[in-house]
């Protein structure tokens, strides 16, 4: 009786092993690397999240007051400030967003540095005087980022944001149901068991997945490398700001996050434009009060920041990041004539660009109100989830003395369409593609062939 007929089936089984198993491996590295990344970009998150909130009740005592009567002029508040930090300058005022909050001056001095004045501005009082790199979510947000602890850490979260897209894809790959009837939609077993640490993970990663992929992905405008350079390549090819706005106007070397505290991503690497040189020798500058006036009249949403003129070519900007994206815009102003010389908002924005400001809009959960914060919160907690289940499940199914990595795929041939794939994410993606190249290498062949990280690497 012949077996030829029965090879073909074999021959598809041990393909499919092989897949199954390369893709677990490539699933256990990367998760194995990045789960305290995640970890810590899930709980930093979850809390920026709530920033507003979390400014209500623990600081509303500088960032609340009682309205009486009409408030003083932004030039008066600005005085207050300053003076509150002996030797500092005004570099910029923040209009208070309902007549219930506080003015936010920033201050600059060579002892104190950048330092935030909160005044209360009805009466004029110095609610509080803080750091600005001490101020509490700014604190969260370089922590989420790795920023605060210098560029090189910061790398290491785009390379974790990489990771968590290949998560995702792997770990829906291995979900995916194959007759089997557990650990699809439910979980089986009890939490004394493997099985159920496994489902947990299974379940919650998958259901999760999308939602977790969108945080990846909507994160990397932040990061180091990938953010800087594609925000480079798309004003370079048109999908960034309309450089044409800037044609006719006389540029700084300046660039517009250099002055402002908060601006929108597309926009935050355009030049800031200059006041007219000619009339710095006979004009007065037009003063804060009428700066702020003019913004108003223009229409800027009311919580705008304004960036004073560093010196006599200097502008005044005026900049709002609303929740309702529609208001997101910045006008920078001629110190002395008043006039607009760049007025911007995200309607003018390519098509592209509009869609990475309102991704990172959803990110940080300022799109649909509540309903966003929450579903972001849950993203939040179904990564801590997975990190969590992930160790727990690991610990309980390694060996003694070994790490327990999933087996290697009985024909490395299952590698070739692979590497295809992890060389199109490379390009895509540099950083995080260097890191699983180097990954992968290290896989297949230092420890392929030095025995002992062969034992504990089984």
């Amino acid at each position: 009786m012949s077996t030829i007929p029965a090879a073909e089936p074999v021959e598809g089984a041990i393909d499919g092993v092989s897949l199954y198993r390369a893709i677990w491996r490539w699933h256990f590295f990367a998760g194995l690397l990045v789960i305290p990344f995640m970890l810590n970009l899930a709980i930093t998150g979850s809390l920026y999240l709530f920033k507003d909130e979390i400014n209500s009740t623990f600081f509303g005592y500088r960032y609340i007051v009682q309205p009486a009567g009409e408030a003083l002029p932004a030039e008066r508040i600005a005085e207050i400030a300053a003076s509150a930090v002996p030797g500092s300058i005004v570099t910029s005022y923040k209009d208070p967003a309902l007549p219930e909050r506080s003015a936010v001056v920033t201050v600059a001095s060579r002892e104190a540095g950048a330092t935030l004045v909160f005044v209360n501005p009805y009466d004029g009082k110095v609610l509080d005087v803080v750091g600005s790199t001490d101020e509490f979510n700014h604190v969260v947000k370089r922590i989420h980022s790795l920023a605060y602890f210098g560029r090189g850490t910061n790398l290491l979260t785009e390379i974790a944001g990489g990771f968590a897209m290949v998560l995702v894809v792997t770990g829906i790959y291995l979900w995916w149901p194959r007759r089997q009837t557990g650990g699809v939609i439910t979980v089986r077993g009890t939490p004394s068991r493997r099985v159920f640490w496994r489902d947990m993970h299974a379940v919650s990663g998958a259901f999760a997945g999308v939602l977790i992929f969108f945080l990846a992905i909507t994160g990397m405008p932040w990061s180091g490398y990938w953010g800087a350079n594609a925000n480079a390549w798309l004003t370079e090819h048109g999908l960034g700001y309309p450089v044409q706005l800037w044609d006719d106007v006389p540029k700084s070397r300046k660039v517009t996050e250099d002055i402002l505290p908060k601006s929108g991503w597309i926009i935050e690497k355009a030049p800031v434009p200059l006041s007219d040189i000619a009339a710095a020798q006979s004009a007065k500058p037009i003063g804060l009060d009428r700066a702020v006036e003019i913004a108003r009249r223009l229409g800027m949403t009311p919580g705008f920041d304004m960036a004073l003129p560093s010196d006599e070519t200097g502008v005044y900007t005026a900049s709002v990041y609303p929740d309702d994206l529609s208001g997101e815009r910045t006008v920078h102003i001629d110190q002395y004539s008043g006039k607009p010389l760049i007025d911007i908002g995200f309607g003018q924005y390519p098509f592209l660009g509009q869609a990475i400001e309102w991704g990172i809009n959803v990110h940080q959960g300022q799109e649909w109100g509540l309903f966003n914060q929450l579903l972001m919160l849950a993203t939040c907690l179904a990564i801590i989830l997975s990190c969590v289940t992930a160790v727990v499940m690991w610990w309980k199914r390694r060996p003694a003395g070994r790490l327990g990595v999933p087996p290697m795929p009985p024909r490395r041939s299952v590698y070739s369409g692979l590497w295809v794939i992890v060389v199109i994410f490379s390009i895509a993606f540099p950083m995080s593609g260097l890191a699983i190249l180097v990954m992968i290498a290290f896989d297949q062949i230092v420890v392929r062939f030095v025995p002992p990280l062969k034992r504990v690497f089984a």
